[in-house]
């Protein structure tokens, strides 16, 4: 038995895409706004630990890059796979279709770990605090 692959079918993902790629690009231009803080911060006194800030905001901005790079894909592959449904090449688009799902795969995936460094990030700055003594806080 062979799945029916019809236009809607790839189509159903424009909106999950859609709102992925809004997403990927307002965590981009929220490391973007944060790194020309840091940058502007550094310039005026360099800091080992700013440095060390741009540079994980440097790999988290080509991770961010890297999932938007795979949404877009997959959402050429969606169109695509129903250009090719319109065709008449089913089987093609099948195979599109599956292309463009493990692109998404990919891209959630990168997600994932841009989200893991977002969090080992603040969870060195919240250290970094704990660290600090407060005069006249006992217990601390």
């Amino acid at each position: 038995m062979q799945n029916e692959l019809t236009l809607t079918t790839p189509a159903l993902l424009f909106p999950a895409i859609s709102l992925l790629l809004l997403a990927f690009t307002n965590r981009f231009l929220t490391l973007a706004n944060l790194t020309r803080e840091l940058y502007a911060r550094f310039q005026a006194r360099p800091d080992v630990k700013v440095r060390g800030q741009l540079r994980n905001l440097r790999y988290r901005m080509t991770l961010i890059r890297n999932m938007q790079f795979l949404g877009i894909a997959s959402f050429f592959a969606c169109v695509l796979c129903m250009f090719l449904i319109f065709a008449g090449l089913g089987d093609f688009g099948r195979i599109i279709f599956g292309l463009a799902l493990a692109l998404l795969l990919g891209a959630l995936a990168i997600s994932m770990r841009e989200i893991q460094v977002s969090i080992d990030a603040l969870n060195l700055q919240i250290d970094d605090v704990d660290r600090i003594a407060i005069p006249g806080a006992e217990g601390s």
